[in-house]
């Protein structure tokens, strides 16, 4: 297997489809679209783009698609998604496709571990030291409350919080990783269930004293909930696979110099 060019070599050598001659300037252009490991990477992939982006547009032109000769990219690019529109076909998926997919991939349909959470929030800004030390002392006495009678929760959270949740006595719903405050979400996914921390906890807003309910471990998504994500993903595959295969028979036809894209090291097409 012979090595690839360095950028060098390829910079003196004839880029061209069908005698049409893609400018040294035009693939360092290119070049920024396509971040790689080294400058002659990323010169091959631009060489590549250009050489596949000539081919269309040649054909286009072939084809009767109006794509000008002028460089008007935004022109050429509508022309090169005429040809694609009119040439390259797709199956839709159907639902026993989708459904095969989904049997052999249930483990991808999950939805995300949760945590049912409460809080009591006692607000104050991080920059405001006095603000701060309130927020702590209020947080402190409600926790004080809590822990001496757990079920006094909710009626503590409307008394105390500063957060619109004080009205659902503090009920924050499903909390999922990233949701929340990371120290906030520290302190609650160490929480077992039906446990307060014993602590204030401190975030950027303040103190929070904190609950976990529930647990809400992950569950397989339904069929249903899932299958249009599937037919989308299916069908977006097999129209790259079509539209790759169609830039192949189009190279297979054409006199390209300079690039062989049977030997590409990235995608015919992005």
């Amino acid at each position: 297997m012979s090595a690839a060019p360095s950028a060098a070599a390829m910079a003196a050598e004839r880029i061209a489809v069908n005698g049409v001659e893609i400018a040294e300037r035009t693939i360092h252009a290119e070049m920024q679209n396509h971040p790689a490991k080294s400058p002659e990477a990323a010169m091959r992939a631009a060489a590549e783009a250009l050489v596949v982006r000539e081919l269309l547009l040649q054909e286009s032109r072939r084809l009767g698609h109006d794509a000008p000769a002028d460089g008007d990219q935004a022109a050429d690019e509508a022309a090169i998604n005429r040809l694609i529109e009119a040439e390259v076909e797709t199956p839709s998926a159907d639902d026993a496709t989708c459904r095969r997919y989904y049997e052999n991939n249930r483990r991808r349909f999950m939805s995300p571990a949760g945590f049912e959470a409460l809080h009591i929030l006692c607000a104050a800004p991080p920059d405001d030291a006095e603000a701060r030390a309130a927020a702590r002392t209020r947080a402190e006495a409600a926790l004080a409350r809590v822990l001496a009678d757990p079920a006094s929760f909710a009626d503590v959270a409307r008394e105390t919080s500063d957060c619109p949740s004080k009205a659902q006595g503090g009920q924050l719903g499903l909390v999922q990783r990233g949701d929340a405050d990371p120290v906030f979400e520290t302190y609650l996914m160490s929480l077992g269930e039906d446990e307060t921390c014993p602590t204030a906890v401190e975030t950027r807003y303040g103190f929070h004293v904190i609950r976990l309910a529930r647990r809400a471990p992950a569950r397989e998504l339904p069929f249903e909930a899932v299958r249009d994500r599937i037919a989308a993903y299916i069908e977006e595959a097999a129209w790259r696979r079509a539209l790759h295969q169609y830039v192949a028979i189009l190279a297979g036809r054409a006199s390209i110099e300079g690039v062989d894209l049977k030997a590409a090291t990235s995608p015919l097409v992005q």
